[in-house]
């Protein structure tokens, strides 16, 4: 199965793309559409809604995984961040491919196997769940591997395949 998750944002927004099968993980592609500070939010939101279209056309993914958001102390930002993974949502769902939003917790708890986990735990995880040297850069790629990986994990258990 190929996943690809994707780390929203409005600056940057990270995609990680994993093959997965039986507990067998391999990262075929990873990176971030990034968008100019200074630019119109509108078209911002456009270049991110043009690149994921391009990305999911490339990519080829069998389902999406997202990370469902998380409203710290800055609500503005948050809303910011809403409206990138609204047009993102829009692209994946006109490609007509599966969707699965996860929270943060989940991607803790099904990479790392602890929910409180710290973002180091989390990075140190994927890299040895994908056998890597470093984990790749920036950030938001790292963390849109981890939801690809989630995704992996949670869907081969076996109270997925009870409810589906």
């Amino acid at each position: 199965m190929r996943i690809l998750g994707i780390d929203p944002g409005y600056g940057i927004t990270g995609f990680g793309l994993v093959e997965g099968s039986r507990n067998q993980y391999t990262l075929l592609r990873c990176g971030a559409i990034t968008t100019p500070a200074g630019m119109d939010f509108s078209a911002r939101l456009e270049i991110i809604y043009e690149d994921m279209r391009q990305l999911l056309e490339v990519t080829k993914p069998d389902v999406v995984s997202i990370e469902e958001l998380f409203f710290g102390q800055n609500v503005t930002t948050g809303i910011g961040v809403a409206q990138s993974r609204g047009v993102i949502l829009l692209a994946i769902r006109q490609a007509g491919v599966p969707v699965f939003s996860y929270k943060p917790m989940q991607v803790k708890q099904a990479v790392v196997g602890y929910g409180n986990a710290t973002k180091h735990q989390v990075q140190d995880m994927t890299k040895r769940l994908l056998g890597l040297s470093a984990m790749p850069k920036p950030d938001d790629a790292a963390d849109a591997i981890a939801i690809a990986l989630c995704h992996a994990r949670s869907s081969t258990s076996l109270l997925s395949q009870v409810y589906n």
